[in-house]
């Protein structure tokens, strides 16, 4: 199952939450937290709404941008295992490790959406 829910161009990470018997949601890549909670799908699609709008009526009162920046560089720390499979593989693909890593983020399912 993909976890992922777009509401209105917005990306929100959902996970179910047993302590409370409800799903959350979480919106992603923002300068700030919105979070929002549901039992159903439909209900997660309103709330995420809700909590998204009122996130964004704050950006916009206080002049903030409501999505984050990104450098689009992080830091991959792996097992020596991993690295050398990795290096393997993007070496057999006529790849540099980073073009190789991009590609398999890239070819990441994620067209399927709550």
């Amino acid at each position: 199952m993909n976890n992922v829910m777009i509401i209105d161009g917005y990306k929100a990470v959902i996970q179910y939450d047993p302590d409370i018997d409800l799903f959350r949601g979480e919106f992603i890549g923002l300068n700030g937290g919105a979070d929002f909670y549901a039992a159903t799908v439909q209900g997660l699609h309103e709330e995420g709404r809700k909590s998204l709008k009122v996130f964004l009526d704050m950006c916009n009162e206080d002049g903030v941008n409501p999505r984050k920046r990104s450098t689009g560089r992080f830091n991959l720390r792996l097992q020596q295992d991993l690295y050398e499979k990795a290096a393997t593989q993007a070496k057999a693909s006529g790849k540099s490790l980073n073009a190789w890593i991009a590609d398999v983020i890239r070819n990441t399912d994620s067209t399927s959406h709550l």
